[in-house]
C-alpha cells in the first residue's frame, strides 16, 4: 500500500469497532461493513454483527461517526473492480 493510497472501510470485509458507550466502557463491535447510513444530520457506519455477538448476531448495528473510538481491521475482501466506462470506437 502506497503513502499517498487514500484508506476507506471496504464493504463486506470484517472490522471490529470500539465506539463509546458509557464514560468508563466502551461498546465493542465484531462484524462485516455493510455500508454508511444517514441518522437525521448524523452519519453512521452499519455492521451486521458476528456469532461473538450470541442473540444479537446477524442483526445490523448503526453506529455513529462521531462516537467511533477506534476500527481494527480483521480482514480485508478485494474490492470489486468497476468496469470503466464503455465507448464507441469509430473506424
Amino acid at each position: 500500500m502506497s503513502s499517498d493510497e487514500n484508506l476507506t472501510l471496504i464493504k463486506g470485509s470484517r472490522y471490529r469497532i470500539e465506539s463509546m458507550q458509557t464514560k468508563d466502557k466502551p461498546l465493542i463491535s465484531h462484524g462485516v461493513f455493510k455500508g454508511y447510513a444517514t441518522i437525521g444530520p448524523e452519519d453512521a457506519i452499519c455492521m451486521q454483527l458476528d456469532d461473538s455477538h450470541k442473540e444479537m448476531a446477524g442483526r445490523i448495528r448503526f453506529i455513529p461517526c462521531h462516537m467511533i473510538i477506534s476500527v481494527d481491521v480483521i480482514h480485508i475482501v478485494e474490492e470489486e473492480k468497476k468496469p470503466e466506462k464503455p465507448y464507441t470506437m469509430y473506424g
